[in-house]
């Protein structure tokens, strides 16, 4: 039974973060939340003071029995889930010769197929009630690639392509997407969150090593608040017109704006060649 008529929402990965400061915000305006990560012991103080606003669970999004069992038992305990928060994710750092294949599965079985487990679990509530939101942690990696972080893109990349087309499914259903793209916040993204193939080939030293070090050297000294980052995601989940993509941070703005430059010359160089892959006018 729904404890009250106040939006509902489900966050995963909580321990830390986006995930922690997101549900401290939905939880001060009075809404309803589902605190969620792997270790509840990690999470148990978010609830203090919002007790009957919050149900904390646990969760890995790796284990389809649990994320099914969890949003059940947040559709019992509240009637709905309004917003799905699809945050819990890693980084893994590596040159693409030297990632090693168990780490490299594991890390797009939670930041893809953990994601893809979660929404198929919600979308039949929503589909039922005709609206909702999924929010779907992207990163200004989604958008653009860089070294040594390649496999963590790759997840990215792949998220902001099932999000494009997962937001037009839905459209007509009144559910929206939102993808969201942070730049470098002071979430632990690079520290804790984070596992690490240390470069053995000197070729690499000077690309994939250099930004590992850089990466390690500025954790905890990055322009991003994650405060006003979840801020600025509880807006555009209110604003009439929710935005498909959210870029948070201005390096993030600048690194997209500059992808876009990039694209733009790159296709132009090749304009002519691109064109003449197709049949000539008089043979179609």
């Amino acid at each position: 039974m729904e404890r009250t008529n106040n939006p509902v929402w489900f966050i995963t990965g909580c321990s830390t973060g986006f995930g922690r400061e997101l549900a401290r915000l939905v939880l001060a305006r009075g809404w309803n939340v589902v605190v969620t990560a792997r270790k509840t012991d990690q999470i148990k103080d978010i609830a203090e003071g919002h007790e009957s606003a919050t149900l904390v669970l646990p969760l890995d999004v790796n284990d389809k029995a649990q994320v099914l069992a969890a949003v059940a038992q947040a559709e019992e305990t509240f009637g709905k889930i309004d917003v799905l928060v699809n945050n819990a994710g890693y980084g893994y750092f590596s040159s693409i010769e030297e990632g090693e294949e168990e780490k490299i599965r594991a890390q797009f079985e939670t930041n893809v197929f953990g994601l893809i487990s979660m929404t198929q679990a919600v979308l039949p509530g929503m589909r039922k009630n005709r609206k909702g939101h999924i929010i779907n942690f992207s990163s200004i990696g989604g958008l653009r690639a860089f070294t040594a972080t390649g496999f963590y893109h790759a997840t990215k990349f792949a998220v902001e392509g099932l999000s494009e087309s997962l937001a037009q499914e839905l459209e007509p259903l009144g559910i929206k997407v939102l993808i969201v793209e942070p730049g470098p916040f002071r979430t632990d993204w690079a520290g804790r969150s984070t596992s690490r193939t240390p470069v053995g080939i000197a070729d690499y030293e000077s690309t994939v090593g250099a930004r590992m070090a850089a990466s390690q050297n500025g954790s905890g000294k990055q322009q991003g608040d994650p405060v006003r980052g979840c801020e600025a995601i509880i807006k555009a989940v209110e604003a009439e017109n929710t935005p498909l993509r959210l870029l948070l941070g201005e390096p993030a703005y600048r690194m997209a704006m500059e992808k876009i430059d990039l694209l733009k010359a790159n296709f132009e160089a090749w304009k002519e060649v691109t064109l003449g892959a197709d049949f000539p006018e008089t043979e179609r």
